[in-house]
């Protein structure tokens, strides 16, 4: 179907990437408990926008020049770690106390698209995932018909399920709301995760 070879196992293997926690999951579910599904949505389409982006420029043969260019990849690695350790400080120094709203008006949903989609594209190893992946479930002679149909499942399929998270979340979330000490507990293990992810990726990069 598509010429994608194999489609069946191609499916599966979004769905079960997708089912790997990552720093773009720790995001969505940070920015739905912190202000709702607006916010978490705003997350999720951050993190579509930059794995696209990514998409793309794997196709577009930019990962060969990152390849080519190993400061220049270990130097945006770098940056992303930071980013993500300073989400996760953020998150830790945040107050959680008994008479505070779960709620965050003053945040937009933009807000934390911005932050969903800085976080996809400080990690240039999805772009090389890219490059290792699509030509493994391609036929020989494929169009590049074949890699907009592919990009387009990797999209549409992280859509539905990045939005059962924000959903899931929420509704956990509300739950929780009233609870300082589950909104307190939340919020720290969020950050720990975060800035354990960007410790991760540092360490990675030594």
């Amino acid at each position: 179907m598509f010429e994608i070879q194999n489609y069946a196992s191609f499916v599966a293997a979004i769905f079960i990437f997708q089912l790997i926690p990552g720093a773009g999951t720790l995001a969505i579910l940070n920015a739905t408990a912190r202000n709702g599904i607006g916010a978490g949505l705003g997350a999720v389409l951050g993190t579509l926008v930059g794995d696209f982006i990514f998409m793309v420029a794997a196709v577009a043969g930019l990962a060969a020049f990152m390849n080519a260019n190993p400061y220049l990849f270990r130097g945006l690695q770098w940056f992303g770690a930071g980013y993500l350790c300073w989400l996760g400080l953020q998150l830790l120094r945040a107050p959680v106390d008994k008479g505070e709203s779960a709620a965050e008006p003053g945040k937009t949903g933009w807000v934390y698209f911005r932050q969903a989609c800085l976080v996809s594209l400080t990690n240039p190893k999805v772009m090389l995932f890219f490059v290792a992946f699509f030509p493994l479930f391609m036929r020989p002679g494929a169009s590049g018909a074949t890699l907009v149909a592919m990009m387009a499942h990797v999209t549409l399929i992280s859509l539905v399920y990045q939005a059962c998270i924000v959903l899931v979340g929420n509704a956990v979330a509300r739950r929780l709301a009233s609870i300082a000490s589950a909104r307190r507990l939340a919020t720290r293990v969020a950050g720990i995760a975060l800035l354990g992810f960007g410790i991760k990726l540092a360490a990675a990069n030594q």
